[in-house]
C-alpha cells in the first residue's frame, strides 16, 4: 500500500522483504493473511516463521512503557544529578538525545534497544530541565506537565473524530515547517551562544508569540504520528515497528512539554 510518509515507506519495504524471504503474509489493517505452503523435508506442508504485525495497541503499550522509563530517568536525574552538574548533564543528555533520534528517525530498521536507551537519556534531560525551571518557578512543571498530556488528549479526540485529517497537502505542510522551526532554533542557538539575542527566547512578545507557533506545532505533529499508526498497520508493518510510532509520539511529547514549560515561565517572570 502507497503512503506519502518516507519512513514508513522504508519499513514497509523492510517488511515486504521479510515476508518475501518467509514470513507469513497479513490482510488489511494488520489481519492475518492466508498461509503459504512450504514444502519439508518429510514430504508434508511445513508452516513458515510468522511475525505478529503491530497494532494500534501494541503502539499504545509501547508509548505508556517509553513514558513510564523517560518519568523514572527524569525522576533519578533530578534526585541524584547535584546541583553544580545539572547544566553539564542538561547539555550531555540533550546531544546524546539528537544523536540517537537522528539515527532511529532515519534508520530503515527497529531497534527496541535504541528506542528504549533513548527514552532514557531524554529523561536525564527532561529531568535536568524541569529541575531548573522548577527551582525559578515553583509548580511550573506540574502545570506543563498537565497541559501537555491535555493538548495529547484533545488532539487523539479531534483526530478520532476526523475532525482534522493528515491528508498528503497537511503533511507536506507540516514537514516543511517542523523543518524550518527546528532551523530557526538551531541558529537561534548558535547565535546565542555568540551573546547575540534574537529575543525569540526572552520572554519578549515575539518569544510569547513564537512559543505559540512551537505549541501548536507541536501538538499538530501528534496528527502525523497517529496517521504514522494507522498506516503501519493498515501495511501490516512487523509488531516491533511500534516502537518507531511509540518513538514518535514520545518525541512529540517532550517537545509540546518543553515549549508549554518555556511559554509558562513568561508568565512567572515577575513572581
Amino acid at each position: 500500500m502507497k503512503t506519502s510518509n518516507p519512513v514508513l515507506a522504508r519499513l514497509g519495504q523492510a517488511a515486504e522483504r521479510e515476508r518475501s524471504a518467509g514470513y507469513a503474509p497479513t490482510g488489511p489493517y494488520g489481519a492475518p493473511g492466508v498461509p503459504q505452503q512450504y514444502p519439508s523435508q518429510a514430504g508434508y506442508p511445513a508452516a513458515p516463521p510468522t511475525v505478529a504485525p503491530m497494532s494500534i495497541d501494541d503502539v499504545v503499550v509501547k508509548t505508556v512503557t517509553l513514558l513510564g522509563i523517560l518519568g523514572v530517568s527524569a525522576a533519578a536525574a533530578w534526585v541524584l544529578v547535584p546541583d553544580a552538574l545539572v547544566g553539564v548533564a542538561w547539555i550531555g543528555a540533550a546531544v546524546v538525545g539528537l544523536v540517537l533520534g537522528l539515527i532511529i528517525s532515519f534508520s530503515r530498521m527497529a531497534n527496541p534497544a535504541l528506542v528504549v536507551t533513548y527514552a532514557v537519556v531524554e529523561g536525564v534531560f527532561v529531568g535536568m530541565v524541569s529541575k531548573a525551571f522548577e527551582r525559578a518557578y515553583d509548580g511550573i512543571v506540574l502545570q506543563a506537565v498537565v497541559a501537555s498530556f491535555g493538548v495529547f488528549f484533545v488532539m487523539a479526540m479531534l483526530y478520532k473524530a476526523r475532525v482534522i485529517r493528515a491528508t498528503p497537502a497537511f503533511v507536506k505542510g507540516m514537514v516543511a515547517v517542523m523543518a524550518g522551526l527546528f532551523a530557526v532554533m538551531l541558529i537561534n542557538l548558535v547565535l546565542a551562544l555568540f551573546g547575540v539575542n534574537t529575543h525569540l527566547r526572552d520572554g519578549s512578545k515575539l518569544a510569547i508569540g513564537f512559543s505559540l507557533i512551537c505549541i501548536v506545532v507541536a501538538a499538530l505533529s501528534f496528527v502525523l504520528s497517529f496517521k504514522e499508526v494507522e498506516d503501519g498497520v493498515r501495511m501490516g508493518l512487523p509488531q516491533r515497528y511500534s516502537w518507531v510510532a511509540a518513538f514518535g509520539i514520545l518525541v512529540s511529547l517532550v517537545w509540546l512539554y518543553l515549549e508549554l514549560l518555556r511559554l509558562l515561565s513568561y508568565f512567572q517572570g515577575d513572581d
